[in-house]
């Protein structure tokens, strides 16, 4: 039972002077166990324990014919450390003015005599010491709760067991992290001592003090011999080390010894430990041996008491122990600094011919990760681990490294795709294990996570391919950490949230809704803070429920959303063309509130996007709580506030919003979070995930992040709303084409999924690679040179590809404008396979670039709609249908008329017309819809027919995944 006393307290201290004359008659007469030593010098020591951590009381008695003054022979060492830990405490304060270290001691019972000693030493030298008291008879259990506590508050910098030796359990011991364990007493610690590595360990304090009074000592001791009696726990090993290690010689003998006797009158200095009820007879001692004895009790009589408080020995031992707090907080302050990399790259043994994707990932067993996180700076306390392979990486880490500049920032962008894709992620993986593994330059690549629709549909996964993937495979491309399951849920809550509040506020009247929405509690109506916030918005002013008008109450409770402009629908993450249009409320118990709605594939919902976009957790529970999910009768906007609803949205999500840490096949470090649409929503992943990955690595490193689809759709969006809402401005872009895209482009026939590839896809024909580099990839080129960016094509290298072809792809796209154009053979090589590019990227991100945005935040919704239209997608103007021009309207009347602009438009060609290839001109671009993601924070205008539902195939993906019930291996996946 823990009994209802934690202490705090930080006092100062002021050492009791010296007194003339000795003091041995009166601690005869008050202690009789202690008597005249014939001039040896002898302490008496009661201590906590002998093997764990002490902090004696302790009783000090010199004979006639010591020279030091009474009971002060460790006067000197106690200035001394008291001093040094002074000084280095205020050298760290300097750095540090906020720092102030802690000693947290937990103790069973109520001995205070043991607070005030370690409380006035912490005053002089300036800590603070929180007592945390439990009973006498307390469990291990409740121990080693009190202990896991205090490793997980960072405030506290060493914890001191002061328990019994029997409460002291190996389980107890290791349960306390080595780096707050300032008494030096659990294993690891001990370890260390005994290996002669202090670099982390510590000391235990009491065999400094004992050390410190053999070494000053009237006579030398060094090359004598010191017996230690008793004590097999950390006191006693630790003794024997430093004793040797200063150059005397430790013997060790029981009190059980039959030569006992012999041994002390042999030896130099004799140090008691381990048994309260035993004592030396004077006659063993050899004159002018130095006498020091330990006892074990943690209650003291008040002799021992009295006499501890005027005990400089006592104090010298509360003294190294704040000394060893001190070191602690400095090592812990040197840790939350920027850490190098020590990364250990795994090795590649590529085969010919390539296996599936599937096997590759398989065959090559990753890091733990943990020891990935140890490896690139992370700290334990940072990572939340979800099983071996993957963990999530705590916000807190920005705080830590905030001082710390950001490396080099790269996106990964592509040209207009084939509806086979070009492999962006598979160059982004490519190129940061070539400049981690081969170039040895720190660098992490951010990713989306996969939505389960391609998955099972026809894309397939999204970890990369060949030999540039990001491993296990199975667990990227499934499930993950439930990012996407937390969006579902949230999603539908919503949801469920907007239909069963139309449904109250139809069958019950102002009174009957007040009453629910705001019930009596034990007599007492109180609104919830959301409700609050809800008055507020209202321009209600009043905080007591009884307080407001029927017409208040009546504007409180009734939210009046019209049925028919409700933007929010539910979500699935699977490809169900059969949900994009039904019917809800069919059930008697509904009351006939049917309604049309319907369902959007997960990573479309507009949470995915605020996760993508937030930069912090408050960030995101704010653009939650902004959220727009339909309009009240008058022409309001109802948001998840106005439902009561965003609070609960923030708890589902606040795991998601940390970044997952994965790696590659070669062991480099990869981010994945958040997996919105390039063509639906704005196509990148999170901030978050880039801001940390900037700060780990380094001025010097890189962070690749990649685009959706080509560079019209995702890399527009990328800097237009992505980096307004990251304040990141990008160095490079590196712009992927293949010899197949090219094809396509310059005049090729029409690339289908799932169809075998037209001949004109596999012998050479290098007009149509010429037809293509000179329309769309020139055109994606000028592109990023509107934002002002170095280009840096990356030829993605097929085997079907001819020399002649990639040299011509190469030369064409430097005269188009790029920086440099490379091939890469990533796939088949793995990183050694996109040297070339990685030294390219390197140099192009040396140079300057000058970033700026295609449009003023504050230009008219038209016309950042206009804007892009013309200058990316090559339009001549837009047309806009009347209900685009009246959402325009709403909006602006509303206040979101300052928003950027997300477009929703086919991915496979510039315009909006899928079948035109190259780069289309003479064209106006049609806008049939505008709709809004206020709490995400862009206006997204949808061009044509788009399709926020995938659906499936004739043949899916999911025909060929299985699972091996023997063996649990997943195969079919890519």
């Amino acid at each position: 039972m823990k009994l209802s006393m934690i202490r705090s307290a930080c006092g100062s201290l002021r050492i009791p002077p010296a007194h003339p004359g000795s003091r041995l008659s009166g601690l005869s007469r008050r202690c009789p166990s202690v008597g005249p030593a014939n001039g040896r010098l002898l302490i008496r020591t009661a201590s906590a324990t002998t093997s764990g951590g002490t902090n004696p009381k302790f009783v000090v008695n010199f004979g006639k014919q010591s020279r030091k003054d009474d009971g002060f022979e460790c006067d000197s060492s106690l200035r001394e450390v008291v001093q040094s830990t002074k000084e280095a405490l205020l050298a760290l304060q300097r750095r540090n003015p906020a720092i102030q270290p802690l000693l947290a001691i937990i103790q069973a019972g109520e001995d205070d005599s043991l607070l005030e000693i370690n409380k006035k030493m912490a005053g002089r030298i300036g800590l603070n010491i929180s007592q945390i008291c439990l009973s006498k008879e307390c469990s291990e259990d409740e121990i080693v709760e009190e202990v896991l506590k205090l490793n997980e508050d960072p405030r506290v910098h060493g914890v001191y067991l002061h328990l019994p030796a029997a409460s002291l359990t190996s389980r107890v011991l290791n349960a306390l992290r080595p780096e707050k364990d300032v008494d030096g007493i659990s294993d690891l610690n001990v370890g260390r001592l005994v290996r002669g590595d202090q670099s982390r360990g510590f000391v235990p304090p009491l065999a400094s003090a004992v050390l410190d009074l053999l070494e000053k000592h009237d006579a030398p001791l060094e090359g004598k011999t010191v017996l230690l009696v008793g004590g097999e726990g950390p006191i006693g090993v630790a003794l024997q080390c430093l004793i040797e290690r200063s150059g005397m010689v430790a013997l060790k003998s029981h009190w059980t010894s039959n030569s006992l006797q012999k041994q002390v009158m042999q030896a130099d200095a004799v140090v008691l430990l381990g048994s309260a009820n035993i004592d030396v007879p004077p006659a063993w001692v050899r004159p002018g041996a130095a006498v020091i004895r330990c006892e074990p009790t943690l209650n003291t009589d008040e002799c021992a008491i009295e006499m501890s408080s005027k005990s400089g020995l006592g104090y010298l031992t509360a003294a190294y122990r704040t000394q060893n707090v001190v070191r602690s907080c400095s090592r812990w302050l040197q840790e939350q600094q920027y850490r190098p990399w020590h990364l250990r790259s795994l090795k590649l043994q590529p085969l010919t011919p390539v296996p599936s994707d599937i096997e590759i990932s398989r065959a090559q067993t990753p890091k733990p990760v943990d020891q990935l996180a140890e490896e690139i700076g992370l700290l334990p306390e940072e990572l939340e681990a979800y099983g071996r392979s993957k963990a999530k990486v705590r916000l807190s880490l920005l705080d830590r490294l905030h001082t710390q500049p950001d490396g080099k920032y790269v996106l990964v962008a592509g040209i207009t795709p084939t509806p086979l894709g070009e492999g962006k992620s598979t160059v982004t993986i490519g190129l940061v294990q070539a400049l981690s593994a081969h170039l040895k330059m720190n660098s992490f690549a951010c990713l989306r996570q996969p939505s389960q629709g391609p998955t099972f549909g026809v894309k397939g996964g999204a970890a990369g391919g060949g030999y540039a993937q990001v491993i296990p495979m199975e667990e990227f491309n499934l499930h993950l950490t439930g990012d996407i399951h937390a969006i579902t849920a949230a999603n539908n809550l919503v949801a469920a949230a907007i239909d069963a509040r139309m449904l109250h506020e139809a069958t019950q009247s102002d009174k009957a809704l007040f009453n629910r929405l705001v019930p009596s509690v034990n007599g007492v109506r109180r609104f919830s803070p959301i409700q609050m916030a809800r008055l507020r918005r209202l321009g209600i002013n009043k905080v007591d429920p009884a307080a407001l008008t029927p017409q208040e109450v009546s504007t409180f409770v009734r939210l009046d959303l019209d049925p028919s402009k409700i933007t929010w629908q539910r979500v699935v993450d699977t490809n169900d063309r059969f949900l994009r249009k039904i019917t809800v409320g069919q059930a008697s118990t509904e009351k006939g509130q049917i309604r049309e709605t319907g369902f959007d594939i997960a990573v479309a919902s507009e949470i995915m996007a605020i996760l993508a976009l937030a930069d912090s957790l408050e960030d995101m529970k704010l653009r939650l709580a902004r959220m727009v999910v339909g309009t009240s009768r008058s022409g309001q906007p109802v948001t998840a506030e106005d439902l009561g609803v965003s609070g609960a949205l923030a708890v589902l999500m606040k795991d998601a919003i940390k970044p997952t840490l994965m790696q590659t096949l070669e062991g480099t470090p990869v981010f994945v979070h958040a997996g919105p649409f390039a063509n639906i929503a704005h196509g990148n992943s999170s901030v978050l995930a880039d801001k940390l990955a900037l700060k780990l690595v380094g001025r010097d490193g890189f962070v690749v992040t990649e685009a959706g689809f080509g560079a019209d759709i995702g890399m527009e969006k990328f800097f237009n709303i992505k980096c307004r809402a990251s304040g990141l401005q990008p160095n490079v872009v590196v712009l992927v084409a293949t010899v197949r895209a090219l094809k396509m482009h310059g005049g090729g026939p029409n690339v289908s999924a799932g169809a075998p590839l037209p001949r004109e896809y596999i012998d050479e024909n290098l007009s149509l690679v010429a037809g293509g580099c000179r329309s769309n990839l020139r055109k994606q080129i000028q592109i990023a040179h509107l934002f002002g960016v170095p280009v840096v094509v990356a030829l993605n290298v097929f085997k079907t590809d001819t020399q002649a072809e990639i040299d011509l792809v190469c030369q064409l796209a430097k005269e188009c404008g790029a920086s440099n154009a490379v091939p890469c053979h990533h796939w088949a090589q793995g990183g050694r396979g996109s040297l070339e590019l990685a030294q390219a990227v390197n140099e192009a991100a040396s140079r300057p670039s000058n970033f700026q945005f295609l449009y003023n935040i504050e230009m008219p919704i038209v016309e950042k709609i206009r804007t892009i239209a013309q200058k990316v997608y090559g339009a001549d103007d837009i047309e806009l249908s009347p209900e685009a021009k009246a959402k325009i309207d709403y909006y602006n009347q509303q206040g979101f008329g300052s928003l950027p602009i997300c477009m929703a438009k086919t991915h496979l060609s510039l315009s909006h017309m899928p079948d035109k290839k190259g780069a289309p001109t003479g064209f106006v671009l049609p806008i049939r819809d505008v709709r809004a993601s206020v709490g995400a924070g862009f206006i997204y205008p949808l061009v044509g027919t788009m399709s926020t539902m995938p659906g499936l195939p004739t043949r899916p993906c999911f025909y060929d995944i299985d699972l091996d019930p023997i063996t649990e291996e997943i195969t079919g996946l890519f």
